[in-house]
This record gives C-alpha cells, sequence and structure tokens, in this order.
C-alpha cells in the first residue's frame, strides 16, 4: 500500500474560513452534513460556515468547537477531492484538515500507479504540495493507517507553546526545576493563566493516550 499526505491551495468555504488566521477545521463528511472540529479563533470561522452551509448544533469547550452543520459542503461547491481520489480508485483517509487557505488530505492507494496517476490529475487543476510519502508493507499495531501523530491532539498555540516550555526547562522533573511563576513571568503572563494552559494541554494529552490504552 502506498500513502501520501498533501497539502492543496483551497478557495472552498472552510479552506477561506481559515485562511488569514490561525484557525484550524477538521472535518468528517456524512454526506448529509459535516462534522466540523475547530481549533483556535473560531467565531469568524463559524460565521463563515453558518452563511454558506448553515449549521444545526454546536458546542464550545475552550479554545475548541464541534460543529453539525445544516448541508455538506459538497452539496454546495465543486472540486471536491472525493472526485479525484474516486476516478483513480484511491481511499481518503479522514479527518480532511483546512489550515492557512489549504486543504490537508492523506490518500492511500493499493498501487502505487493509481496515486501518482491521481496526483498528476489533481495537479492540472489545483496547486499542491506533497507534506510525506510512505510504503505501507506490514500491518502493524492492529492497523496499517495508524501514525505516530494520531497520538498528539491539537493543542492551542499558547498550549503547546507552554507546555513545551514546561517540559524544556524541567517542570516535569522530579523534583521540579522550574515553577508555574516563573514560567508565567517569562511569558509575561500570571500564573493563573499559564496554570490553566498547562492543564488543558495536560488533559488533552491525556486523553489522546486513554483513547489508545482502553
Amino acid at each position: 500500500m502506498h500513502e501520501t499526505t498533501i497539502r492543496i491551495a483551497d478557495d472552498t468555504a472552510y479552506g477561506v474560513a481559515t485562511a488569514g488566521n490561525k484557525a484550524t477545521i477538521e472535518l468528517w463528511c456524512n454526506e448529509h452534513c459535516d462534522l466540523l472540529r475547530v481549533h483556535g479563533p473560531a467565531d469568524g470561522v463559524v460565521d463563515y460556515v453558518e452563511r454558506r452551509v448553515g449549521i444545526q448544533d454546536r458546542v464550545r469547550d475552550g479554545e475548541e468547537e464541534l460543529i453539525i452543520t445544516q448541508d455538506c459542503l459538497k452539496q454546495h461547491e465543486e472540486g471536491n477531492i472525493e472526485t479525484y481520489v474516486q476516478r483513480h480508485s484511491c481511499l481518503l483517509l479522514p479527518p480532511l484538515r483546512y489550515e492557512h487557505g489549504t486543504k490537508r488530505v492523506r490518500v492511500l492507494a493499493l498501487d502505487g500507479q493509481r496515486l501518482t496517476e491521481f496526483f498528476r490529475d489533481l495537479t492540472d487543476d489545483f496547486d499542491v504540495t506533497v507534506d510525506s510519502k510512505r510504503t505501507i508493507n506490514v500491518p502493524v499495531s492492529g492497523s496499517p493507517l495508524l501514525r505516530a501523530e494520531q497520538f498528539v491532539p491539537d493543542l492551542s498555540p499558547r498550549q503547546h507553546e507552554v507546555i513545551l516550555a514546561a517540559w524544556e526547562r524541567g517542570y516535569y522533573e522530579i523534583p521540579r526545576e522550574v515553577t508555574t511563576a516563573e514560567l508565567a513571568e517569562s511569558f509575561g503572563l500570571d500564573r493563573r493563566t499559564v496554570e490553566n494552559h498547562i492543564r488543558r494541554a495536560e488533559q488533552k494529552l491525556v486523553n489522546a493516550i486513554a483513547d489508545h490504552l482502553s
């Protein structure tokens, strides 16, 4: 099997919604509607999505928002990646990820030639960048599609920055080599804000690991 991860310059509703900001959208298509997971500054993104495809329901949790759309984006716009995937008998591995005005997709093919033809066809119509390619010879860990990056949840830019600094400066050593007050001072934030960023990042990391352990 052959897998490639690509980025496509995207002018559909979700791509446009993430252009010029730090928000990201992950998409699971259900044919009649889309399930969206929005990270980052979501207000403008949500407003744009509501105007283009409508919103059935939404749940906000900190810097994340889950959205069920009224319609599927494919009902409103053409040039969907699924058309190219089906044409060349490849498989699309969800979720699609939109960020910085691009669409990031993972595509799988049993035959490398199919993947090559898919890529050539796609580049005729779109600006495409290849992020990674790999050949899967033997299924491992119960699934040939499992990647190390899937264990790591999406942290907000500040959560990522704070928890990485905490680890690098010895916050998780025994005994601790830095306090949250010292971390806060280095970021120009108050201690409670830094502790909140650490707790939220830890919760996401633990939840991701627990899902795989269970």
